[in-house]
Parts: structure tokens; C-alpha cells; sequence
């Protein structure tokens, strides 16, 4: 009898690793994914990527509001008889009792290097935490959130220079390639699952818009790793005048200055430790992104402009 697979996503994130899925001939029965969201005004539904994904390739797929409290889910998903349920970065409480409706369990593909930052936002805390590498884990899920044996880790490193979009397209390009091994493994009983040392457990809240908001009394180096953590939602951003600006790109300089302080007519502004950062892309509140060049032509902020922390 053909194996059965449930794929469970949501973001852009999981696209490569179902489209790797299905182009290698693994039997993906089913998808879920999180319903159509309105945008800001109301105007436009905007599908997960992995619905669009589905539609493109002509496969099934459902979208509840939720799992839990769900009868109804609960038989169809028992009824389809799966060996295997997949899940990358669904977004959904998948709740205990469904956890025993597939033969080989449900793994999840989780982005950092497990045990430390379970939870939410892993690529962005791990950036901006200055750590130097980061990967995916592949683990079983149970009842406790990212705290399943693992089977698998892979690894990447990490340099200040690079941003959580960047960091989320290469870790998601890893597990596609890796996954298809995985899960060859798995139905053929060949995968050994570890438990994780719970005593390691780090965990990665969810990022709120007011994270975002840059200290100048900190290093330079925090300031990027704040910068491209962030990046491209909810940004990293100062105030100045009553107007919002969001730093897009930065780079490490060698000014100095007082903390906060415009130094040079290209937006190079002070932090602490006798060292600056250089401002490359900026985007004022409501207007286009620009390169620094461009946006100094208009600014009021100027060379001798100091930027308060408030």
C-alpha cells in the first residue's frame, strides 16, 4: 500500500520544503495551512504561500481556523489514514489527540539548533543574540512546544552581515534538500530519535513592533544585529521629530561621537564604546525605501542631529 504524508504550513518559509517534497515523488495526500487573511483595509485576502503552492501543484488542501475544539477535523484527519504528518512552521496548536493519527508520528522542522530557542521566532533571536551559527532541527512533536527527540541537526554559520530573510531562505533551501533523507528514513525504520538535554532550553518569544526601537547607548554590533534580526518586519527604527525611520541596511564604523549623534553628512550616528554605525538604507514613516545617499538630500536630520532614545 502507497504511504500517505500530511503537510502542515503556512509561510514562505515552507514552500521549498513541500514543492522538494512532491518534485521527488514523496505521496503528499494532504496539506493544511492557515486560512486567507485580509490585509490592513479589508480590501484583499491574501492565501499562505503554501496555499498557493497547493493550488499550483494540484494538491488537497484544508485550511481551518483551528484544530482544537474541532470534532469535525479531528475524523477527517483520522479518516485519511496517514503515515507520516510533516509540519513547518504551521502556525496552529495541533492538539494531543491528533498527535496519535499517523502510523510513523508527526515531525516538525524547526529553525535553530534545539534545545536553544524553542518557540516563535528563532532565526530573529538567534541574530540578535550575535550567535554564530544556527540550523534546523528535526524532531517528533509532543504535547511540550519544541521539546521532541530529535533525529536530525544541521548547521550554518552565522556572520554580522547577514539578515533574518536571508538566514530564513538558506535554512529553508537546507531542509528542503534535507528532509527528502529523513523521511526515507523514517519509513524505513532506519531514524533514531534522541531526547532533547532540557536543561539547555532557550526560548524565542515572539517579536513585538517595540523591539524594534534602536538604544544608542549600545554597541555598534548589537545595533546590526538588531538591524538585520529584524529585517524586513517589524524593522528595526529610531525617532526623530515626531517621525518613525526604519533601518533597513547598516554597517559597523569607526566614528565618534555622543551617543545618538549624527557624525558625518552620510548618516553615520554614535553608540557606545567609541564606535558608530553606517546608516545605508532608510525608510521614513509612510514613504519608499532609499539608498542613504538619496534620502540625506531631503532629510532635516543632519550632520550634529543627535537621535534620543524615546
Amino acid at each position: 500500500m502507497a504511504k500517505k504524508i500530511i503537510f502542515m504550513g503556512t509561510p514562505m518559509f515552507s514552500v521549498p520544503i513541500l514543492k522538494s517534497l512532491y518534485q521527488n515523488g514523496f505521496p503528499i495526500e494532504l496539506v493544511y495551512t492557515q486560512p486567507p487573511q485580509k490585509s490592513h483595509r479589508g480590501q484583499k485576502i491574501n492565501k499562505s504561500p503554501i496555499q498557493g503552492i497547493s493550488e499550483t501543484l494540484n494538491i488537497n488542501f484544508r485550511s481551518p481556523e483551528n484544530l482544537k475544539d474541532n470534532p469535525r477535523e479531528y475524523e477527517f484527519f483520522k479518516s485519511i489514514s496517514a503515515d507520516l504528518a510533516i509540519v513547518v512552521a504551521y502556525g496552529k496548536i495541533i492538539p494531543k489527540e491528533f498527535l496519535n493519527l499517523t502510523k510513523k508520528g508527526f515531525i516538525n522542522i524547526h529553525a535553530s539548533i534545539l534545545p536553544k530557542w524553542r518557540g516563535a521566532a528563532p532565526i530573529q533571536r538567534s541574530i540578535m543574540n550575535l550567535d554564530t551559527e544556527t540550523g534546523i532541527s528535526i524532531m517528533k512533536i509532543n504535547e511540550e512546544l519544541d521539546s521532541g527527540p530529535i533525529s536530525n541537526i544541521y548547521k550554518m554559520k552565522l556572520d554580522q552581515n547577514i539578515n533574518a530573510q536571508e538566514v530564513s531562505e538558506k535554512l529553508s533551501l537546507l531542509a528542503a534538500d534535507k528532509i527528502l533523507d529523513v523521511v526515507d528514513n523514517i519509513f524505513e525504520g532506519k531514524s533514531k530519535f534522541v531526547d532533547q538535554d532540557h536543561s539547555k532550553a532557550t526560548y524565542a518569544k515572539k517579536i513585538s513592533k517595540r523591539e524594534g526601537q534602536i538604544n544608542w547607548n549600545e554597541e555598534a554590533p548589537k545595533i546590526i544585529a538588531k538591524i538585520n534580526g529584524l529585517f524586513p518586519s517589524p524593522g528595526a527604527f529610531f525617532n526623530y521629530s515626531g517621525q518613525r525611520y526604519k533601518i533597513l541596511k547598516a554597517k559597523i564604523g569607526s566614528g565618534i561621537g555622543k551617543s545618538g549623534e549624527v557624525i558625518s553628512d552620510n548618516l553615520e550616528i554614535a553608540c557606545a564604546n567609541n564606535k558608530s554605525i553606517k546608516i545605508l538604507e532608510i525608510q521614513r514613516e509612510g514613504k519608499k525605501i532609499q539608498k542613504v545617499e538619496e534620502f540625506m538630500l531631503g532629510s532635516v536630520i543632519k550632520k550634529g542631529s543627535v537621535i534620543l532614545n524615546v
